[in-house]
């Protein structure tokens, strides 16, 4: 008896505006949620979350699970392996809720 095949994932591609109008609608974020110039992208702002975490820690970070931007800069949860054991599905892993001012500097 064969094993049958994973079944994948299904692409979507965006559909091209039908009309005008909405090609022409303006950007759904408001311009006073837009970023100053000198703030971090998302990826600097990974980075900068996870670099300094490090710090503070004094572990490596393990991975970011999610960033979102805020009012204030960005919000990031970053999971670190607190305990490590053998075998490693008993260790012991933290996620910490980080936040980063506009310019990438930790806040909390």
């Amino acid at each position: 008896m064969a094993a049958a095949e994973p079944t994948r994932p299904r692409r979507v591609r965006p559909r091209p505006a039908e009309n005008a109008e909405e090609r022409e609608r303006p950007s759904a974020r408001p311009a006073s949620a837009k970023r100053p110039s000198g703030a971090p992208n998302a990826s600097s702002a990974i980075r900068s979350a996870a670099g300094q975490l490090a710090q503070l820690l004094g572990r490596p970070p393990d991975s970011v699970s999610s960033l979102r931007p805020t009012e204030d800069g960005w919000e990031a949860q970053v999971e670190v392996v607190e305990l490590e054991r053998i075998p490693d599905t008993t260790s012991v892993m933290a996620s910490y809720k980080v936040a980063l001012d506009p310019e990438g500097q930790l806040v909390s």
